[in-house]
């Protein structure tokens, strides 16, 4: 029997979708797109900083892979490696995992950059503006490719950008007493 691809009108449709699966789908066009799971390098990177921010906020505020975004555009969702979020989120994603456009944005998204064109695409320039738009105050890149960890800190609406290399101490508005190097994060993956 061929089964048909679901379509969803709108982001309220995609919510109430369920297709007994832990599978995570990013909304582009109406259509489901399948994410593919993240390389155990970037898990590795991912599980570092978790640790790193846990003794900061607490595990209730970190999220891993599996938090969802309601964005603008297409697609209409992003699943950050890591989101920190605010105190009232965690009431507010009990039921679901996703932070809506209508409540206040998370603290820090940080995306491990995979290889690839289309992926540095993605996080550089699609995911920064959907991040921007929703005000998140700031947003990691960390880039092994690179080598680099770029820390994008919203100022009037706009992402002004830092870049971090070697063991040049990171700076962080949003958490200022992190003692962490780029050298430290990058070999986390490892």
């Amino acid at each position: 029997m061929l089964q048909t691809k679901p379509r969803f009108q709108n982001f309220e449709d995609y919510l109430a979708y369920d297709d007994g699966t832990d599978n995570l789908y990013e909304l582009y066009n109406g259509e489901l797109i399948a994410v593919p799971p993240e390389s155990g390098f970037n898990v590795g990177i991912a599980n570092f900083l978790f640790a790193v921010f846990l003794p900061i906020v607490g595990y209730l505020r970190l999220r891993g892979h599996g938090l969802e975004l309601e964005v603008r555009g297409e697609p209409r969702n992003r699943f950050p490696d890591l989101t920190i979020i605010r105190e009232e989120h965690i009431q507010q994603i009990i039921r679901r995992n996703t932070i809506r456009m209508s409540m206040a944005p998370p603290l820090l998204v940080v995306e491990v950059v995979s290889p690839g064109e289309l992926q540095q695409n993605r996080d550089y320039v699609a995911k920064r503006s959907q991040y921007q738009d929703l005000g998140i105050p700031e947003y990691w890149l960390i880039d092994p490719q690179q080598q680099t960890v770029t820390i994008l800190t919203l100022q009037a609406a706009v992402y002004i950008e830092s870049i971090f290399r070697d063991s040049e101490p990171i700076v962080s508005t949003q958490f200022p007493d992190l003692n962490l190097s780029a050298e430290q994060i990058l070999r986390a993956g490892a």
